[in-house]
């Protein structure tokens, strides 16, 4: 099962942003893990991302930074599942 690690931070609107495509690309999908990490909450992810979220990673590699797109996130979801 894929893991999506969704790097986020409160009042980001580029995290709204792309937690609603997130959310609308996983409608219905139980084959897929999400954890939403706030930044604010280490100092150690804090100080690597500092204003560059949300940032998308999908079993450890980044597939988005600033801005997620759908197509993108569904290409690499199934390019994981082969």
């Amino acid at each position: 099962m894929p893991r999506i690690t969704f790097y986020t931070r409160a009042n980001c609107h580029l995290c709204d942003s792309a937690r609603y495509v997130l959310e609308r690309a996983l409608v219905d999908r139980t084959d897929v893990a999400v954890e939403y990490v706030d930044i604010d909450a280490d100092t150690t992810l804090r100080a690597r991302f500092s204003d560059h979220v949300p940032v998308i990673c999908i079993d450890g590699l980044e597939l988005a930074r600033h801005r997620l797109d759908e197509q993108a996130l569904l290409k690499a979801l199934k390019a994981r599942a082969t």
